[in-house]
Order: structure tokens, then C-alpha cells, then sequence
């Protein structure tokens, strides 16, 4: 596929920004698609079809609906924020973001929510499902910032984080049970297996991102994706490393609990990113209207 330099058009999205922030998306919308129907029968076969007899690579499909029950879990343990005009403003940095990343659109588009938290954290479902705690963004000061957290979260979707942490035996179970019959002939009790089998990888992606923790190098490498990313969408790289800086100074008096408990820590991210911006010759980009939008729609 032929490469472009999107760098360029990064002026045309930061107008196409302000104008989409005229109609913010609602999170409900996206929540209750997610929530709706996935423990009948029919969600589960159709899950089941989607699923391939093999998993040398899962398809934009499957990681859809893989994701998209992993998003359902976090739902279920976390609120999202109903707040129309703040939820839009982040689904639209964070779409505009995404254009700009190395997988510029999933088989269900990218989402993201606000969740109602006061944990430092954020998670990236398989698929484009993303959610910012009200306590990481209670942390954010800036556009810059913001976008460099997005755009963090979007480089675990795209480098495929979430799927890394699937049991193989998981899916051979699955794929075993789906057999060569159509699931729509399965008895009740075959297709109980198969749900049993299925949510088992589900688990282990939720114990992933919000028990355990992605590896440190997994951590890493988003860290250096955000910093291309934020790069050719016209934002200033350096603002990954100012949300690390204030991480790490509160990180002096955290211990091991929470964010900190399941991330590398922040002072090592921000030397790791310091030097990326250095090697990489990442220029400062000032734009005083994303200060005043960020205190206009981002209002805590």
C-alpha cells in the first residue's frame, strides 16, 4: 500500500476539530451498542461464525467483536461519565488522532469514553475501544497532553497489545467446539461451552489491561508509536513527556498501588520519550487555540 505524508493536512484536521466539537458525540450512544444483546444466544453465534478456524491472525472482524466483549467488561465494573460536551470533545481529538496512526480505521471505527474513576488509568480494547478514568484526565493540562494520552492508547490497538495477552489454548478450544457445523445447530449446552470458551479470552485480555498490566516493553513501544503519531497530526511530541513528568512526581509518594502498580515507571518512560524527541528531532508546535479550546471543552 503506497505511504503518504500526512503531516501537512494536520492544519486542515485542526479545523475540522473545531468544527466537529459544534456536535459532540454521545458516549451513550456507543455504551449501550456494546452492552446490548451480548449475553443471548445469537451474540454468541455470531461471534462464534466470525471466529476463524485458525489464529495465525485475527481479522479487523473478529477483533471487533473480541474487543467490543472486552469493552462490555469494562462497563460493567466502571460508569461512563455523562457529559455529552466533554465525551465528544475527546471522541474527536481522539478520531483525529487515529487518522493520523499507522491503522487509520478499524472494522467498527474507533471509540472512546469517559469512565468514571479517580484511578490514574486508561484502557485500549481490541478494535479501537478506549477509555480515559476521570482520574488519569483530572491529571491532563493541556491539549497536547490529552492527545498524547489518546494517542497512546490508540498505538496499543494498532500494535495489537490486547490480543497479545489471548491464551492460544483459549481460542484452539473455541475453534475446536466450533468444529465444521453451523453454530446456529448447536445445542444449548454446546453453545454454553463455547461461551465458556470464549470468555475465557475475554478474561485474559480484561486481567491484562486492568490487573497485570501490558510488559514493560509493550508500555514502551506505545510510548514511541504516540510520539509518531502526535508528531504527524501536528501536536507537539513533547506533551507525552510533560503528562509523564507529572506522573512521576506523584509517583514519589504512591508506592506500588494502581496505575503505578501495573506501568513501568514514569520517570523511565520520560527519559525513554526525552531521548526519542531528541533522536527524532521533534520540533516544538505551538497553537495558542488549542489552550483555549481545552479550557473550553475540557472544563473539569
Amino acid at each position: 500500500m503506497k505511504k503518504f505524508n500526512l503531516r501537512p493536512l494536520a492544519g486542515i484536521f485542526a479545523v475540522g476539530l473545531a468544527l466537529l466539537l459544534a456536535g459532540p458525540a454521545d458516549s451513550q450512544d456507543w455504551g449501550s451498542i456494546i452492552m446490548k444483546g451480548l449475553e443471548k444466544k445469537d451474540a454468541i453465534i455470531k461471534t462464534a461464525t466470525a471466529l476463524r478456524k485458525g489464529f495465525s491472525e485475527l481479522t479487523e472482524e473478529e477483533e471487533y467483536y473480541i474487543g467490543r466483549s472486552v469493552a462490555a467488561k469494562i462497563l460493567s465494573q466502571y460508569k461512563p461519565v455523562d457529559d455529552k460536551r466533554r465525551t465528544g470533545y475527546i471522541n474527536t481529538l481522539g478520531q483525529t488522532l487515529a487518522r493520523f496512526s499507522t491503522q487509520p480505521e478499524t472494522f467498527g471505527g474507533y471509540h472512546f469514553m469517559l469512565i468514571n474513576s479517580g484511578e490514574i488509568n486508561a484502557f485500549a480494547a481490541p478494535g479501537g475501544f478506549i477509555f480515559i478514568t476521570t482520574g488519569l484526565y483530572s491529571r491532563v493540562k493541556s491539549e497536547e497532553q490529552l492527545a498524547a494520552v489518546l494517542a497512546h492508547e490508540i498505538s496499543h490497538v494498532t500494535l495489537k497489545h490486547g490480543l497479545s495477552a489471548i491464551k492460544s489454548s483459549r481460542l484452539t478450544e473455541a475453534f475446536t467446539i466450533i468444529g465444521t457445523e453451523a453454530v446456529k445447530e448447536y445445542s444449548s449446552a454446546e453453545v454454553a461451552q463455547l461461551t465458556a470458551a470464549f470468555e475465557g479470552t475475554i478474561d485474559d485480555i480484561v486481567n491484562k489491561m486492568v490487573v497485570n498490566g501490558y510488559s514493560r516493553s509493550q508500555e514502551f513501544e506505545a510510548d514511541e508509536e504516540a510520539l509518531k503519531t502526535t508528531w504527524k497530526a501536528g501536536y507537539n511530541p513533547a506533551g507525552l513527556a510533560q503528562f509523564l513528568a507529572t506522573l512521576a512526581e506523584e509517583a514519589k509518594g504512591a508506592g506500588e498501588t494502581g496505575f503505578y502498580k501495573t506501568h513501568p515507571p514514569a520517570a523511565d518512560r520520560l527519559a525513554s520519550c526525552e531521548k526519542l524527541i531528541k533522536k527524532n528531532k521533534y520540533e516544538a508546535v505551538d497553537e495558542p487555540a488549542r489552550e483555549q479550546r481545552f479550557k473550553a471543552f475540557a472544563a473539569k
